[in-house]
């Protein structure tokens, strides 16, 4: 169904276009260099025949593939055309790890060694070992063709292989029309690394029902299920004094925040502790001096109930220490980042169902999965455009050890070409 050769030469070149965005900008997209794989992707989209391909100021990618399972623009049938289904993918890579000439390397016919990549940082650097023992998935990939990056950055697969599998798909779709589909919205979106993905997206333009991102990991799961999210930062004022005359004066604010970390669950609420369906207190940063620090967390959980949850015990443990420094004060301010895509999804069945179905008849069997975090599908769905996750067959993400299978980009591809079918059949 899907042109191998074609999808994997997409993702080749792909990946060697740095996209990393940058979340210490305010611009929209944060670096222009985004822009780099969007202008390619707009021209490629033009040469599939998909006319009205764009790509706006702010590095967001539109695209439509018209319906063909209905004569689109007659009165009498336009109210039986199918909904307009949207498949997203991000173009950025994340800031953890540089994507600055990217090398790919296709490992052929993998045999199930470990695989060393051949480049380092510095002569003296141990090499970057993707040890079959430290990734699990890697068990189903013997034979298949794996794609790495040659050992100095990330490869790009997070979202690249997600942007490979839709563009092949749309080529399958432009060049087979006797493959009945409804209205097919494309959507590639900037600075989803740096949780900013749908920050200036245009809802109504986009003009959708219905949309999937293609964005997870492991073959034929669908993911429709994430963290809900909440940012929490704690102004700390202290009392500042010379330390020579300190004494009954000096409240010291880098102690009031040492005190609070220290306050942290020392055996569970932290990433490193906990799995699953457990949620989180996360400290990321600290800022300041004795007179004043700013605290950074994010906070995560299943539900908004236990979100709030960890909320109030953060705001409890920042009022306990304050008792011990009567001079001093602190703000608490919390910002929400986004919300479990469950709650909108679990009032619309079918986009899960359809999806599931779609993996079947690319002759696997459907495994459901929840999140340890968030995809643009995450804000899409409050934003009125109900949006799971499809695996693209990323692994490793945000490392030097990032890796994919093309077999399973292939099977994604297939999977977003049987979807549109499924839709289409009512």
């Amino acid at each position: 169904m899907i042109n191998t050769e074609s999808l994997t030469s997409r993702f080749l070149r792909y990946v060697q276009i740095d996209t990393q965005s940058d979340p210490q900008s305010t611009a929209g997209p944060t670096t222009e260099k985004q822009k780099d794989l969007g202008r390619l992707l707009v021209s490629e989209l033009h040469e599939l025949g998909i006319a009205d391909a764009e790509l706006d100021d702010f590095g967001y990618i539109y695209a439509t593939i018209p319906a063909n399972s209905l004569d689109e623009g007659d009165p009498d049938v336009d109210a039986l055309q199918p909904p307009t289904i949207c498949f997203c993918a991000h173009m950025d890579t994340s800031p953890d790890v540089t994507g600055a000439g990217v090398k790919p390397i296709i490992h052929h016919a993998w045999d199930g060694s470990d695989i060393e990549l051949p480049d380092r940082e510095n002569a003296t650097d141990a090499p970057i070992v993707i040890r079959r023992a430290d990734h699990p998935d890697l068990a189903e990939q013997v034979g298949n063709d794996i794609i790495t990056a040659s050992g100095t950055t990330l490869l790009g697969a997070d979202n690249k292989s997600g942007i490979a599998a839709i563009m092949a798909a749309a080529e399958y779709l432009m060049t087979n029309p006797e493959v009945p589909h409804g209205r097919i919205r494309l959507l590639f979106t900037p600075d989803e690394e740096v949780g900013r993905g749908t920050a200036n997206l245009d809802m109504k333009r986009l003009d959708a029902h219905f949309g999937y991102t293609i964005d997870g990991e492991s073959l034929s799961t669908l993911e429709d299920e994430t963290f809900s999210a909440d940012g929490v930062k704690i102004v700390i004022q202290g009392v500042s004094t010379h330390p020579g005359f300190a004494k009954g004066k000096l409240e010291n604010a880098l102690k009031i925040a040492g005190d609070i970390l220290a306050g942290l669950p020392q055996k569970g609420l932290s990433p490193e502790t906990t799995e699953g369906k457990e949620g989180f207190v996360h400290p990321t940063s600290i800022e300041g001096n004795q007179d004043r620090v700013t605290l950074s967390f994010i906070v995560r959980d299943f539900t908004t109930e236990g979100l709030h949850a960890h909320e109030t015990l953060l705001q409890n443990l920042l009022n306990s220490v304050l008792r011990d420094y009567p001079h001093s004060t602190a703000t608490f301010s919390v910002t929400e980042q986004y919300r479990n895509m469950k709650e909108v999804l679990d009032r619309h069945p079918a986009v899960v169902d359809k999806a599931l179905e779609a993996i079947r008849r690319a002759g696997l069997t459907p495994k459901r999965r929840s999140i340890r975090g968030g995809t643009d599908g995450s804000r899409l769905s409050f934003m009125g455009l109900p949006c799971p996750n499809i695996f693209a067959g990323e692994h490793a993400f945000h490392s030097r050890q990032e890796w994919v299978s093309v077999q399973d980009m292939q099977k994604a591809a297939e999977v977003v070409v049987h979807l549109a079918q499924v839709w289409a059949e009512g």
